[in-house]
């Protein structure tokens, strides 16, 4: 999978930055949910494909959310968190589709003052299912909020975006303020989906373009498993099924892959290449890459 960046999507659209996001740290935009809403095909036009920034929707209409195995039906109203680092879809149920959901980094709230750490909060934990069920009262009150970031955004004030953030910290205690809605079932296609999020997880680390990229973040089964809110050995399970392979076979020949992508394609410290693909040594990775090659990883550039 082709990873996109918030970059890309500017340079490859007709929308454009937010008045002064440039001079900021980080990025932040809100966008109307009708707006990306195909009534014609049923199918949502979203523009981010994936990658890293946070996304919170205020999402009005009969829609479903899906997290592995966990299927959350949403009658009327929610209001959804969604973190890189767990995937999930998110599949409208009708051509009523309205709200609103603001993109940003985890950067910029690096400068609020309440010193919150988003991944620490559980409405971006690994495992939580972050989709609130909301009222009619609270529907119209995160509206509020919602359509004010919009309006914010277009104003030349000269702190907006110090405003802005207070807005989006509001937005997330709110979230954390309600209780999670339960998931109503599995789907009997709850393997195909494991092993479909499984490997969206393992291509949003690739590929590996620059050596000041951080390096890969999920390196075992357990670590996977985890985002995944299953258990291992159902991981492991699910994909021994439907692909024949163990989860650490398809990881393996995932980073080996890369690995030789690297070797040949790029002039990097072998040792850069080491780290990035996330060995703590060189011949940790010597070892690994010899195992699965039979090759040396300086033989195999040479």
């Amino acid at each position: 999978m082709i990873s996109k960046s918030i970059e890309d999507f500017y340079r490859k659209s007709t929308a454009s930055l937010p008045q002064g996001i440039i001079k900021e740290i980080g990025h932040f935009n809100v966008f109307e949910i009708e707006k990306l809403f195909d009534k014609k095909t049923g199918t949502r036009i979203m523009p981010y494909s994936r990658r890293e920034y946070y996304k919170i929707s205020f999402i009005k209409g009969r829609s479903r959310a899906e997290y592995a195995d966990k299927v959350i039906d949403i009658p009327e109203s929610a209001l959804l968190f969604a973190t890189p680092k767990i995937p999930y879809h998110w599949i409208p149920q009708d051509d009523n589709q309205s709200g609103l959901f603001c993109i940003f980094t985890g950067d910029f709230l690096s400068q609020n003052k309440a010193g919150i750490v988003l991944d620490d909060l559980p409405i971006f934990r690994p495992g939580e299912l972050p989709v609130f069920q909301i009222t009619a009262e609270q529907s119209q009150e995160l509206e509020y909020i919602f359509r004010k970031m919009h309006k914010e955004l277009a104003t030349d004030y000269l702190y907006k975006y110090d405003l802005l953030r207070n807005l989006l910290l509001e937005v997330i205690h709110y979230g954390q303020k309600l209780q999670p809605m339960s998931a109503l079932h599995s789907t009997q296609n709850a393997s195909e989906r494991i092993s479909s999020l499984f490997i969206e997880l393992l291509e949003r680390q690739f590929p590996v373009e620059s050596p000041q990229q951080h390096r890969l973040g999920l390196r075992t089964a357990k670590e996977y498993a985890d985002r995944l809110a299953i258990h291992v050995n159902h991981l492991n399970k699910v994909l021994k099924e439907s692909t024949g392979k163990t989860t650490t076979e398809i990881i393996s020949g995932r980073v080996t892959q890369e690995a030789k992508i690297l070797l040949k394609q790029t002039d990097w410290n072998i040792s850069e290449i080491a780290y990035l693909l996330g060995f703590d040594d060189l011949a940790n990775f010597s070892n690994f890459f010899k195992k699965q090659t039979t090759f040396t990883p300086m033989a195999f550039r040479s």
